[in-house]
C-alpha cells in the first residue's frame, strides 16, 4: 500500500498546485477574502446604481406612466430574485466556491460550453459599462465646467474631458483587488445616493412645467415602438449589478458554520433598498416635472440652482470613477488569468501595469469615438444585460437544481426567462435605431 502511494506520488503535481495557489493569491478576485457584509452593500450599490438612474425619466417618457411604473417594479423584483439565486449558488457544492460568473456557468453547462455562454456576455456587459462610463464621466465633467464657467470660459471639446476622466483610471486601475478599491467604492455609493436625491429634489423644487406633456415622446408609430424598445434597454442597463456579484461574494470569508451567503445577502438587501430609494423617486418625479421634454440625462435638463447642478455633476464623476473600477476588476482578472495561466507570463507589477493600462486606453478610445450616451445604454442594456441579469441565473438554477415541473420554482424561473428573452430581443433594436439617428448628425472627435 505504502509502495503504491509512493509510486502514485508526483512532485510535479504538488508543485503545479502550489504554483496555481500562488497565482490565485495574486489574481484580483481571489487574492483577498476578508471583506465584511457592508463591503457587499456598497460594492453592490456602486455596481447597480450607475449613471443609468439619470436616464430613467427619459425611459419613462418613452414608456408612459402605466407601462413605465410596471417595468420599473417588475425589473426590481425579478433582478432581486435572480441576484438571490446567484448568492445561493456561489457555494452550492460543499467545499467549493464559484468565485467567477463563468465558473458557475461551467458547473451548469459543462467546461467548454459554460465558458462560451458566459464569458462573451459578461465581457460585453463589463467592457460596455466601462465605455459608457467613460462617456458619462466626460459629459459630466464638461457639464460641470460649462455650469461653473457660465459662458465666460473657452469651450472645450468633450474628447478632452473624456481624456481627463480616463487619466484617473490609469492610476486607479493599478489597485490590486476588490478590497483595495473599497474606499473608492464607498465614496461612489454615497455619491450615487446624493446625486439621485439632488436629481429628484431639484425636480420637486422646480415644479411641474407649465405646459408639461405626458404623451409618448415620439409622434410617429414607428418612433413610439422603437422608443419603447430602447427604453426597456435603459431600464435593463440600470439593473446590471449581477455581472460582478459572484466576484464580490468571493471577497467575503466563508466557513461551513458561517457561509459567505449570509453576510452577502445582508449586503444585497441593504443595496436593493438604496436602489429603490434612488430609482423610483428619480424616474417618477423627473417624469412628473418635465414630461416628454426631459433629456436622456436628467441633470442636463436641470439648470438651476447652478451650484447644485454643478455639485451633482461632480458627484456623478466621482460615482462613475468607482463604478468603472468595480466593472473593470473582473475584466482585469480575466485578462491576467489568460496571460499568466494560458500564455505563461510571470505574474507581477509589469504585467499588471501594461495589461491594465492598455485596457483603460482601449475603453477611452471607443468612448471618444462613439459618445452616444442614450443609444449606447439602450443597445448594451438589451443585448447583454438582459441575459446575465434577467434570465441566465434562472437557466443555471433549472440546470443545476432541476425543480419539479410545474412547481412554483419552475414557473417563476420560466416567467423570468421568457420576459428576459423578450427584453434581449426587443431593446437592442430601439437602441441601435437611436445610435443611427444620433450618428447622422455627429462629427467624429468634435
Amino acid at each position: 500500500m505504502g509502495t503504491q502511494a509512493a509510486e502514485n506520488y508526483s512532485p510535479e503535481k504538488d508543485e503545479r498546485s502550489a504554483r496555481e495557489k500562488a497565482i490565485d493569491d495574486w489574481l484580483p478576485i481571489t487574492s483577498s477574502r476578508n471583506a465584511k457584509w457592508w463591503y457587499s452593500a456598497f460594492h453592490n450599490v456602486t455596481a447597480m446604481v450607475g449613471a443609468g438612474v439619470l436616464s430613467l425619466p427619459y425611459a419613462m417618457s418613452e414608456l408612459g406612466w402605466g407601462p413605465g411604473i410596471a417595468v420599473l417594479i417588475i425589473s426590481w423584483i425579478i433582478t432581486l430574485y435572480t441576484l438571490w439565486q446567484m448568492v445561493e449558488m456561489h457555494e452550492m457544492v460543499p467545499g467549493k466556491r464559484f468565485d467567477r460568473y463563468h465558473e458557475l456557468g461551467q458547473h451548469a453547462f459543462g467546461e467548454k460550453l459554460g465558458l462560451w455562454i458566459v464569458v462573451p456576455q459578461q465581457l460585453v456587459v463589463e467592457v460596455g459599462v466601462n465605455i459608457v462610463y467613460m462617456v458619462t464621466g466626460g459629459k459630466s465633467l464638461k457639464k460641470f465646467h460649462d455650469v461653473v464657467c457660465d459662458g465666460k470660459c473657452k469651450d472645450i471639446k468633450l474628447t478632452y474631458f473624456i481624456m481627463i476622466f480616463a487619466s484617473v483610471h490609469f492610476v486607479l486601475s493599478q489597485l490590486p483587488n476588490f478590497n483595495s478599491i473599497s474606499g473608492v467604492s464607498l465614496a461612489a455609493a454615497v455619491m450615487s445616493l446624493s446625486y439621485s436625491t439632488i436629481a429628484w429634489g431639484a425636480s420637486v423644487d422646480k415644479g411641474k412645467l407649465p405646459d408639461v406633456d405626458y404623451h409618448l415622446r415620439a409622434t410617429t408609430t414607428p418612433g413610439k415602438v422603437f422608443g419603447f424598445f430602447g427604453a426597456l434597454g435603459d431600464v435593463a442597463f440600470a439593473y446590471a449589478g449581477h455581472n460582478v456579484v459572484l466576484e464580490i461574494q468571493a471577497t467575503i470569508p466563508s466557513t461551513p458554520e458561517q457561509p459567505s451567503k449570509k453576510p452577502m445577502w445582508k449586503g444585497v438587501i441593504v443595496a436593493y433598498i438604496v436602489v429603490a430609494l434612488c430609482y423610483f423617486p428619480v424616474a417618477l418625479i423627473g417624469y412628473w416635472a418635465f414630461g416628454n421634454k426631459v433629456d436622456d440625462n436628467i441633470l442636463i435638463t436641470l439648470n438651476n440652482p447652478k451650484w447644485l447642478i454643478a455639485l451633482a455633476n461632480m458627484m456623478v464623476v466621482i460615482h462613475v470613477i468607482g463604478s468603472y473600477q468595480i466593472y473593470a476588476m473582473p475584466v482585469f482578472d480575466m485578462i491576467e488569468t489568460v496571460l499568466v495561466k494560458k500564455l505563461g507570463f510571470p505574474p507581477g507589477l509589469t504585467l499588471r501595469l501594461i495589461s491594465r493600462t492598455v485596457y483603460v486606453a482601449f475603453t477611452m478610445f471607443i468612448a471618444i469615438t462613439f459618445p452616444f450616451f442614450g443609444g449606447l445604454l439602450g443597445f448594451f442594456g438589451g443585448f447583454a444585460f438582459a441575459p446575465t441579469t434577467y434570465f441566465l441565473p434562472c437557466i443555471m438554477w433549472l440546470a443545476i437544481y432541476k425543480p419539479k415541473r410545474f412547481s412554483l420554482s419552475w414557473f417563476t424561473n420560466w416567467i423570468c426567462i421568457i420576459l428576459g428573452v423578450l427584453l434581449m430581443v426587443l431593446s437592442p433594436i430601439g437602441g441601435l435605431r437611436q445610435i443611427i439617428i444620433d450618428a447622422k448628425t455627429y462629427k467624429f472627435y468634435s
